[in-house]
């Protein structure tokens, strides 16, 4: 596995590749990185796929851009400006988990054409999201910390404090007795680098606040909400509330959906069993 660089969409990203093969893009979420995903990059590339796994927008050792966007649609162009730039003029597989599945689902949305299959994990569509919250206050709770981001200044140092018990805090209420100590301090060292931290809340922050998009990108927002045609498997922990969202999310695609609940995880569902997630995978990637 070796980390590489490369420039699109006018930040410098770093990026994990391993194996030869069909491209497989692997999208992490918050709060995490690219190594998160270290069970399955072998794997995938024993199974004869070259892997590429981008440390995401504002997520060191990639650029923290200056007056950065982070809004929907200037993540789902990074995706695109990265699949350009290193996916061999082919279309790829997508995966991604928490904040990596948002994007894929809006990649497949506005940019169909660059993605063969796609596995999104423990997020369901925007769409089914607000529906949902609008209807259950249950849903309204477990995503406390949407809201809590929003305020200025606050979030931050709340993270900062005590050794940031805040991220042990979440991994342990989003995936309970999962043991993950040593990828935990790493990401603990990620968000302390200058900047890091008020570039990873402003993915939460953009979500909520239409003003913090770009709205060059207006185009791109709205395609984001196009009808799914790419082939989507969405997979999630039983002990993740958001595991009741996705067979009712079915009607927002247009091609093969499918999904699958696996029973007695949680949130980190591809590092608490990554022998099962990594096969269901796979499974998905190679249908014709």
């Amino acid at each position: 596995m070796e980390e590489r660089r490369v420039k699109a969409n006018g930040i410098d990203f770093a990026y994990l590749e391993e194996g030869r093969g069909p491209t497989v893009f692997l999208l992490h979420g918050f709060p995490d990185n690219a190594h998160t995903w270290s069970h399955q990059i072998p794997a995938l590339s024993a199974a004869g796929y070259r892997v590429v796994a981008p440390f995401l927008r504002g997520y060191p050792p990639t650029q923290i851009p200056d007056g950065g966007y982070y809004g929907r649609s200037t993540l789902a162009l990074d995706i695109k400006a990265l699949i350009l730039a290193l996916g061999g003029g082919e279309p790829v597989f997508l995966v991604g988990q928490d904040w990596g599945a948002g994007i894929t689902y809006n990649v497949i949305a506005a940019f169909p054409e660059l993605v063969r299959r796609a596995v999104a994990m423990a997020i369901p569509h925007a769409a089914q999201i607000r529906r949902t919250l609008l209807d259950s206050p249950k849903h309204v709770h477990e995503s406390f910390h949407w809201w809590f981001f929003q305020l200025p200044g606050l979030p931050e140092a709340a993270i900062l404090a005590n050794d940031m018990a805040f991220i042990d805090y979440l991994w342990n209420d989003w995936s309970p007795g999962h043991e993950d100590a040593a990828h935990i301090a790493e990401i603990k060292r990620m968000l302390a680098r200058p900047g890091a931290l008020a570039a990873t809340l402003g993915y939460y922050r953009a979500m909520i606040d239409p003003a913090k998009s770009d709205p060059a990108l207006r185009d791109i927002n709205e395609a984001c909400d196009r009808p799914i045609r790419v082939p989507t498997l969405a997979l999630c922990g039983s002990n993740d509330l958001r595991s009741e969202m996705l067979e009712p999310q079915k009607e927002f695609f247009v091609g093969p959906y499918e999904w699958e609940v696996l029973e007695g995880c949680g949130h980190f569902l591809h590092r608490e069993r990554p022998a099962e997630v990594t096969r269901l995978v796979i499974d998905w990637l190679q249908r014709p």
